[in-house]
């Protein structure tokens, strides 16, 4: 399974009424703690989502619209949705213990939580640009996610296009050899090519953000390839 299957799975699931229980579970316990489980989780990423849109000082529609079309409510949660992120966006205090609570409930799944940063990061550079305030909020996200500094600038790399090294878009290290970083780049190409994911069917806001991840990969290849002479 690519990233980006994993990641519309994630989604699905994050938006799924919280009173839904998995078909191939029974029992009062069981069904009531995955539904409290769901519906923490559920919370806590719709919070932090928006008080990440806040940490510029104003929440812009670009930035709503942003994750409303990556999460993708279901018309009977939207009002929920909506009446979560308008309490959280009004300021971005207590946003650590979202953080923390997101780290806690995905039992230190470091695909998902980076699948969360990703789209925190999709969310805040939305409007073509990151503030300064949103690129601290994101990495003590990230420590509060307890990922790697070096899965942070991999992660930040494919959205801000700045002096970021190009090797950390492509999450290689300057001293691999060319093979590795040829094969790096053609696994990362099958995960973020849109024309395979729109075959997969995947939602038209996933797509958009691996066409960002994209272009970013190939521009930090390409200046390896003259670099290397590849």
């Amino acid at each position: 399974m690519t990233l980006w299957q994993k990641f519309s799975d994630f989604t699905s699931r994050l938006c799924a009424p919280a009173t839904e229980a998995p078909q191939n579970q029974s029992g009062p316990d069981q069904s009531g703690a995955t539904a409290h489980h769901s519906a923490n989780f559920t919370m806590a990423v719709i919070a932090l989502s928006a008080k990440m849109a806040k940490a510029d000082g104003v929440v812009v529609p670009v930035e709503i619209d942003a994750f409303n079309r990556l999460f993708k409510p279901s018309p009977s949660e939207q009002a929920n949705v909506d009446y979560i992120f308008n309490i959280a966006k009004s300021d971005t205090a207590g946003f650590e213990a979202y953080a923390t609570q997101i780290q806690t409930l995905l039992d230190r799944d470091t695909t998902t939580l980076g699948d969360v940063l990703s789209s925190l990061f999709h969310i805040a550079t939305a409007d073509r640009a990151l503030h300064p305030n949103e690129d601290a909020f994101l990495k003590i996200v990230a420590e509060r996610f307890q990922l790697s500094a070096s899965t942070f600038r991999h992660i930040r790399a494919q959205f801000v296009h700045d002096e970021t090294s190009p090797y950390d878009v492509l999450g290689l290290n300057p001293g691999d050899d060319t093979a590795t970083i040829k094969s790096r780049y053609r696994k990362l190409i099958r995960e973020h090519h849109p024309d395979l994911l729109i075959g997969r069917g995947l939602p038209a806001a996933l797509i958009d953000v691996a066409t960002r991840k994209l272009a970013a990969i190939n521009a930090a290849f390409e200046v390896i390839a003259r670099e290397r002479g590849i």
